[in-house]
C-alpha cells in the first residue's frame, strides 16, 4: 500500500510540473501553445510508461525467473517504442513542439531524481 501511495505522489508531482512548465512557457514565449502543448503530450507519455513499467514488474515478480526474464526485456523494448513512436509524431507534427515533447518525457525522471536528492539533503540536516 505504501508504494502505491509513493508511486500516485510521484504521478501527481509530475503533472503539476507539467501543467507549471506548460504555463510559463504559455506566458513566456509568443506563440508558446505548440511548446506547451509538446510538453504535455511528453509528460503524458512519460507517465504512461511509469505506470506500464509498474503493471509488468508487478506480473514478472509472479513469474518463474526465465520467463520474467523475457516478459520484462519485452516490455522494455514496447516502452522504448512508445518513446520512438511519441519523438517521431513530434518531429513530424507542425503543433508540437519537438524539444518539449522530448523533455517532457524526462518529466518523470525529474520529479524522482528531485525527490531523491531532497530526501538526501533533509537526511543529512537533520543528522547534524
Amino acid at each position: 500500500m505504501l508504494r502505491d501511495e509513493k508511486i500516485l505522489k510521484i504521478i501527481k508531482r509530475t503533472i503539476a510540473l507539467s501543467l507549471v512548465t506548460s504555463g510559463i512557457l504559455l506566458i513566456a514565449i509568443k506563440n508558446g501553445k505548440s511548446y506547451a502543448l509538446g510538453m504535455i503530450f511528453g509528460s503524458s507519455i512519460s507517465i504512461l510508461c511509469f505506470m506500464l513499467m509498474g503493471s509488468s514488474i508487478k506480473k514478472a515478480v509472479h513469474m518463474d525467473p526465465k520467463r520474467a526474464y523475457g516478459y520484462s526485456v519485452g516490455n522494455y523494448f514496447i516502452r522504448y517504442f512508445i518513446y520512438a513512436i511519441v519523438l517521431i509524431i513530434a518531429a513530424l507534427a507542425d503543433y508540437l513542439s519537438f524539444v518539449t515533447t522530448a523533455l517532457g518525457l524526462f518529466t518523470i525522471k525529474f520529479v524522482i531524481l528531485s525527490d531523491t536528492i531532497y530526501d538526501t539533503i533533509k537526511r543529512k540536516v537533520g543528522k547534524n
